[in-house]
């Protein structure tokens, strides 16, 4: 904790903040967090300790040191819930949830949950959905796509951001990897309007649904 407390930069906490962020955080760098995760290698131990401290960039160091496999499906349920920063969600998502063992059961276990439903229903709402795009795109066979779409039409307007953003990428990879679906999903994406002015640097492809959506097809040939 004293490391990475030296390693903090006003200006990274301040942007941090800025974009969700509590009070408990140090404002590192990511590099600088990756940099001290690979002196470390694994320590899945020292990482529940850090986990438990609620300090993000202890939280984030923590991912990178955990062993998936070794977190019970009941333990990493909790550490979801606890998450209320996308950018923490995520890296626990990508480097943890998708390497564990019960990523299925822990998928249709939030997939069934109501984002709305209190404190850290969102969290896991967005868990949900990141494993629900990971088989859109990879492991498509038993997934009712109709159903899937059904459900964002139905819920994605007014479902937390932290569970919206994630459901906006299901929909897009669904019309990206499905053609069959394409003209829905961009129907879907037209009547919903989500993150139809979101701010992109020149020459990335904005997430609102019709417009990504062609161009990664068009891209795609």
């Amino acid at each position: 904790m004293a490391e990475l407390e030296a390693l903090g930069d006003e200006k990274v906490r301040a942007w941090n903040s800025k974009s969700g962020a509590g009070e408990n955080q140090f404002g590192v760098k990511m590099g600088d967090i990756r940099g001290v995760a690979k002196k470390i290698k694994t320590d899945p131990e020292l990482a529940r300790q850090l986990w438990e401290t609620g300090n993000l960039e202890a939280r984030l160091l923590a991912v990178l040191i955990l062993k998936p496999q070794e977190l019970s499906a009941d333990e990493l349920e909790r550490m979801v819930r606890s998450v209320d920063y996308a950018w923490l969600a995520d890296w626990l998502n990508n480097y943890v949830v998708k390497n564990h063992p019960n990523k299925e059961e822990l998928r249709e276990r939030w997939m069934a949950e109501e984002p709305a439903n209190g404190p850290g229903a969102a969290a896991a709402s967005r868990a949900g959905w990141s494993l629900t795009t990971e088989r859109v795109v990879k492991n498509p066979d038993g997934l009712d796509m109709g159903a899937l779409l059904d459900r964002i039409e139905r819920e994605m307007k007014d479902a937390p951001e932290l569970a919206r953003w994630n459901m906006n990428f299901c929909l897009g990879e669904i019309g990206i990897n499905h053609p069959a679906h394409r003209e829905r999903v961009v129907a879907i994406g037209q009547k919903i309007g989500a993150y139809r002015d979101y701010p992109v640097s020149k020459g990335c492809i904005p997430p609102y649904v019709p417009v990504w959506v062609a161009e990664i097809v068009k891209r795609q040939g």
